[in-house]
């Protein structure tokens, strides 16, 4: 029986994809879109198709969209409209604000990574690195729980930290940082908080302002939206970093200036419904259900799998790393696949977790998120006792 008032039937019937037998649990890697997405995307196409600044109609309905996808923006992040901004993908948007950041840097200053990142979150501090001899460090995390040890982190500062790069929760393990903790470590050096939120964004409210965030990154697709990426930068951080752009693009709003190009407009009339989807439902009641989810998952999880990570809903996500001594997890996920359960097996780009951990196969990923159901959670539960 259910602790939590949540009607998640009403929610589904606003997904036509949840309408087949499939049952989700991919969602760390791109959650399902609500139909009211779908429909605000074809709408811009259909009502709105041009570029900006036009005197007719439909560029000044694209003026519209794209001003209302910041504002938007703002309020999913807690910022301003001017500080946030729109790019291809988190990935891209990340190597574009490292290189430009790189500009103020020099050989010897310091860049601090996790062992919890994203390698979206690595990868372009380790080039930024290479081309202008910086040093990068990595805190570790705890081996008996796979949280970021702040400890070790607060050893890898040095009066040359200029960043310190986190994620606000593993899109491996589920596990969540402490946000405004790193960030105080961050600034008591110096340094910048540059946080990927790419995994936590679809789990829970964030509020740049209130956790201290400098730099924010994170991805519209996975948290019911289409294929974008979207990024907050503090205005009086971003205002100093003279950005890679065309000539006559504009220079303010600040964090606009990093936006290269035409941006997919149609895309952004997306995200604007996406925001609004989550609005509608509610944080409150989106926690609460996934959360009694997730036990249920961590109530029944059959004998002989091993989780790695918090073995109980606190300090984590609903998203659990899985492995099993006599199945590999590409089996795993193939059983699973041919049950008509979606599930991830690998690194999920989080390389240094799996070496850390030795996990050279990587792990199956099951995540949970608000329009999965309990019967689906007891059905991948029967699954994978079956498998074994």
């Amino acid at each position: 029986m259910s602790t939590v008032a949540f009607d998640v039937a009403a929610v589904r019937a606003r997904y036509s994809a949840l309408q087949r037998p499939t049952a989700f649990f991919d969602g760390p890697g791109g959650t399902q879109t609500p139909d009211s997405v779908i429909e605000a995307i074809a709408g811009y196409l259909r009502e709105a198709n041009a570029n900006l600044g036009g005197p007719f109609e439909t560029s000044r309905r694209s003026d519209e969209v794209v001003d209302g996808a910041h504002e938007a923006a703002a309020r999913f992040l807690g910022a301003s409209p001017a500080e946030v901004g729109f790019g291809q993908n988190m990935t891209t948007l990340n190597f574009a604000l490292t290189r430009t950041l790189g500009r103020d840097l020099s050989a010897g200053d310091e860049i601090v990574v996790t062992r919890l990142d994203h390698d979206a979150n690595v990868a372009p501090w380790l080039e930024l690195a290479r081309d202008l001899e910086l040093v990068v460090k990595h805190a570790d995390l705890r081996e008996d729980d796979c949280t970021l040890d702040l400890a070790d982190l607060e050893r890898q500062l040095s009066e040359r930290t200029r960043v310190v790069a986190f994620p606000w929760a593993s899109n491996a393990l589920g596990s969540v940082t402490d946000v405004r903790r790193v960030a105080e470590l961050a600034h008591e050096a110096g340094a910048l908080a540059w946080v990927d939120a790419v995994h936590y964004a679809p789990h829970g409210p964030m509020d740049v302002s209130a956790v201290g965030a400098d730099v924010l990154i994170c991805s519209p697709y996975k948290f019911f939206g289409p294929h974008l990426g979207l990024f907050f930068g503090r205005a009086d951080v971003v205002e100093r970093w003279r950005p890679y752009k065309v000539r006559p693009s504009a220079n303010e709003p600040v964090a606009h200036r990093f936006e290269s190009g035409t941006l997919a407009h149609e895309l952004l009339a997306g995200f604007t419904a996406a925001v609004e989807y989550v609005e509608s439902v509610g944080w409150e009641a989106i926690v609460g259900w996934e959360r009694e989810l997730g036990q249920r998952f961590l109530d029944g999880l059959p004998e002989g799998y091993r989780l790695h990570g918090l073995p109980s809903m606190e300090g984590r996500t609903p998203t659990f790393a899985l492995t099993h001594p006599e199945r590999t997890p590409d089996e795993l996920a193939d059983a699973l696949g041919e049950r008509d359960i979606a599930a991830w097996p690998g690194n999920y780009y989080a390389l240094e977790i799996m070496e850390r951990l030795g996990l050279a196969d990587g792990c199956l990923r099951v995540g949970i998120v608000h329009y999965n159901t309990a019967e689906e959670v007891d059905r991948l539960l029967a699954s994978l006792a079956e498998i074994v």
